[in-house]
């Protein structure tokens, strides 16, 4: 056991805190440094106050509501014949150029746009701008889309049949991961500018996503990134994702993410 900080070898959750290490200690250099997880507990996080049991209460509840929102999406997002596609991203990886890019390659294809945010409509504007049809969800301090949000936007936009619905969710590596909106597949987008290490980082929501397009391609050469490790990151979480490479500044790998699309129609 470790006497400074209160972790064990082998995790012990409970609603317990840990003993708070002297700041004096800290300045002095008396703290050997420590790999701190909270998430190999049962409900992979952990609150302060919160068991694990109450924490995998709570979540279930909340994601068995979402869940059964979502089934209803789906079930009228199938029935219209509309292609559904949830893209989960950080913040800055080119989302929403790429939307704008497809949108201005896939003209006379019948589209519409769910943006998320957690505040002002700057994207939405952005793909309104293109021509496409578009609604924002300001989530607020929210994280990430719900199944409920989306319902919404989708009564609200009113997609029409044999459709292609782009759901740009919140920028978030987090969250969006275990939220279903009712979509066909999520979309990851990662730039490479963010670091070849980011699927082992961020795990979940790569082994959620059916695609992964790593984007800002023209950018690899000033940037000194391995884009076979990328690919090899990815694969080791999700081993069956699809890979694409992309730039939406130079059109490189577009005509691959439009046959995408067309093949999943």
């Amino acid at each position: 056991m470790c006497s400074v900080c209160g972790c064990h070898d082998t995790p012990v959750f409970d609603a317990k805190p840990a003993p708070k290490v002297p700041f004096d200690n800290v300045l002095a250099g008396n703290v050997a440094p420590h790999h701190h997880h909270y998430g190999q507990g049962a409900a992979g996080v952990s609150v302060p106050g919160l068991s694990q049991a109450r924490l995998i209460e709570v979540e279930t509840a909340v994601l068995s509501k979402n869940d059964a929102l979502a089934a209803g999406n789906r079930k009228v997002l199938e029935g219209l014949g509309i292609l559904a596609l949830n893209l989960v991203s950080s913040p800055g990886s080119g989302k929403t150029t790429l939307l704008c890019k497809t949108i201005e390659a896939l003209q006379g294809t019948p589209l519409a746009v769910i943006e998320g945010d957690q505040q002002t409509q700057n994207d939405a504007d952005r793909i309104r701008a293109t021509g496409a049809r578009a609604l924002q969800i300001n989530t607020g301090k929210g994280c990430h889309l719900d199944a409920e949000m989306v319902g919404r936007a989708i009564d609200a936009l009113r997609p029409e049949r044999q459709s292609i619905l782009f759901i740009e969710n919140v920028g978030n590596l987090v969250c969006p991961a275990g939220f279903d909106l009712g979509e066909y597949a999520k979309v990851a987008i990662l730039s490479v500018t963010e670091g070849e290490d980011k699927p082992l980082k961020y795990p979940d929501m790569f082994t959620a996503s059916k695609l992964a397009i790593l984007t800002k391609l023209d950018l690899a050469p000033h940037c000194d990134v391995d884009l076979d490790l990328y690919e090899a990151n990815l694969r080791r979480v999700n081993p069956r994702i699809e890979i694409l490479r992309l730039s939406s500044k130079t059109g490189e790998g577009m005509d691959a993410w439009l046959s995408w699309l067309k093949a999943q129609g």
